[in-house]
């Protein structure tokens, strides 16, 4: 494999690319798993009302989540314990933000 410089590419993106194909099933996987909640909860709960436009929303922030979390756990991995779980936590704090913001409208009203 030639790079569009004409470089060789490093056998480390090899490996790059394949993790990122296990990294999209992971996430595509859990994201399904975390939106079988809601899909449940309409079988049996009258108050849980979602449309397709809420099932989309919530999988493209979880998608996005999730991608995001393992990108960078991997980026951060030489940091030490507590760097490495403030980094995802900030991820993390920021992903319940916006989803709060989306199911209730805190700041903005944006959301139902």
């Amino acid at each position: 494999m030639t790079m569009a410089g004409g470089g060789n590419v490093p056998s480390n993106d090899v490996a790059l690319r394949a993790s990122m194909g296990i990294d999209a099933v992971r996430v595509a996987l859990a994201t399904a798993m975390i939106l079988l909640v809601p899909l449940a909860g309409m079988q049996f709960a009258h108050g849980v009302q979602w449309t397709g436009v809420d099932f989309a929303v919530a999988a493209v922030l979880l998608a996005t989540a999730g991608w995001t979390c393992l990108r960078t756990g991997r980026r951060v991995a030489r940091l030490v314990l507590w760097q490495r779980v403030a980094v995802i936590g900030v991820l993390a704090l920021v992903f319940a933000a916006l989803w709060v913001e989306l199911a209730v409208g805190v700041l903005f009203n944006f959301g139902s």
